[in-house]
């Protein structure tokens, strides 16, 4: 299993880490199989969607808050019981082809990190399913 290490800087982002997930795939020399993707945080999560628009991950992040806002009926003392739940609407994993050593996406897709009560330093992690 690898570890990545992922930096959020805002209290929700949804933060590109297709990049560092192409290196770690070419770091290790894995070439045909899957890529298991696990947030193992309960405020954040792991997602895939448009890349190619900015604008779609302001959309969503502003959307999820219009249905699941900060401030709320919530019992959780943290104060962040928006964050567990938004984790749990997007789930804690993803699961990705790999072959020839390539990320098999979509045209427009690329993974994202969703951090919902951030900043902080967050971990992925990576575990090799070949073929």
């Amino acid at each position: 299993m690898e570890i990545m290490q992922v930096q959020t800087h805002h209290r929700e982002e949804l933060l590109d880490i297709t990049g560092k997930v192409r290196s770690i795939i070419n770091d290790n020399g894995w070439s045909d199989g899957a890529l298991l993707l696990y947030c193992p945080h309960t405020t954040g999560a792991i997602t895939i969607n448009e890349g190619a628009d900015p604008d779609v991950m302001r959309d969503i992040t502003v959307n999820m808050n219009k249905l699941v806002p900060h401030q709320g009926d919530y019992r959780h003392a943290e104060g962040n019981s928006d964050a567990h739940i938004k984790s749990s609407m997007f789930g804690c994993d993803q699961l990705v082809i790999v072959e020839g050593g390539n990320l098999q996406l979509g045209t427009w897709q690329k993974i994202y990190f969703c951090e919902f009560d951030g900043p902080r330093t967050r971990k992925v992690w990576l575990k090799w399913l070949s073929s």
